[in-house]
């Protein structure tokens, strides 16, 4: 499992980034200062969670059960949260109007805090 966290982190902080670069280059003519705020934030919380997944394979504190959980909180999470305020961001460029799938952002941000808390109760258990 800790690989597999590790695996994850490595690759959520490779695409944040890529991602990160993008917004800041590419993007910067096309987008408001409002949108690549956002994209920003975004941005933002994927490195934070890849961060925190970093600790997370490497602690041995953490329970396997709440290792596994973290993970799938976290993945889920950073994939609602910031990948819809990418999407948010960028919506004057598409075809779509991703403001009809804005609600998964908290929920996206719900799953974070999720899985912040399943960290909480598993370190005050052990």
């Amino acid at each position: 499992m800790n690989r597999k966290i590790l695996i994850v982190a490595g690759i959520m902080g490779l695409t944040g980034v890529i991602i990160g670069a993008l917004g800041a280059h590419a993007l910067k003519e096309l987008i408001s200062v409002e949108a690549q705020q956002s994209f920003e934030t975004g941005v933002r919380y994927q490195m934070y969670h890849a961060l925190f997944l970093l600790f997370v394979g490497h602690s041995e504190a953490i329970s396997f059960k709440s290792k596994k959980s973290i993970l799938y909180l976290v993945l889920s999470g950073v994939l609602l949260f910031s990948g819809s305020i990418y999407a948010l961001a960028t919506n004057t460029l598409t075809l779509f109007n991703f403001k009809s799938i804005a609600f998964i952002t908290p929920l996206g941000g719900l799953l974070l805090i999720l899985g912040w808390l399943v960290l909480i109760i598993n370190l005050s258990k052990s």
